[in-house]
């Protein structure tokens, strides 16, 4: 059995939502056991990111400019023409991603980094991203442990507890 099959999240832990009016934000805070330069690296380099994250870049992320993110395991590919507005390595990425505003923070914690991803989600859809999330986030973690099983997204994260982690997210937000 590979790494990959024995995968299986966690419970839902380590999101909450932040309401301002009509605008949702979800935020998920992650301690991860690498440094933020190693952190930096997977969430900028495209090579990277086909690893872990749920669209692909046709360009590094580390830079302010445009780029073009492309979804990946939807039906027919989403591609945003879009900006990286901040870019201050290895502690702070901005950019939009389709209508959402994604932030990520990276901080020194021991040996490691805690990081912090903000992303504007219409509510509702915010229980569905944490899921998301948090399975790419499980995935991205092994990647910068080199111990990488794959991304997982879309219709294949069905098999990996997406459902589940869906229905805690849904409770923990109170929706």
């Amino acid at each position: 059995m590979s790494k990959r099959d024995e995968y299986l999240p966690g419970p839902a832990a380590g999101a909450e939502v932040q309401k301002a009016g009509e605008r949702w934000t979800l935020v998920i805070v992650r301690e991860l056991r690498h440094p933020p330069e190693k952190v930096w690296q997977a969430l900028t380099d495209p090579a990277s990111l086909r690893e872990w994250a749920p669209f692909d870049a046709d360009r590094s992320l580390a830079s302010v400019g445009p780029v073009r993110l492309s979804t990946v395991g939807t039906p027919a590919p989403q591609i945003s023409a879009t900006q990286v507005t901040r870019a201050e390595a290895p502690k702070l990425l901005e950019y939009r991603w389709g209508d959402n505003d994604m932030r990520w923070q990276l901080e020194p914690l021991g040996d490691g980094t805690r990081l912090t991803l903000w992303h504007n989600i219409d509510r509702g859809f915010i229980a569905m991203g944490a899921a998301g999330w948090h399975i790419c986030l499980d995935v991205l973690e092994r990647f910068v442990a080199d111990e990488p099983i794959g991304r997982i997204v879309g219709g294949e994260a069905m098999k990996f507890g997406w459902p589940r982690l869906n229905d805690e997210y849904t409770k923990q937000f109170g929706l």
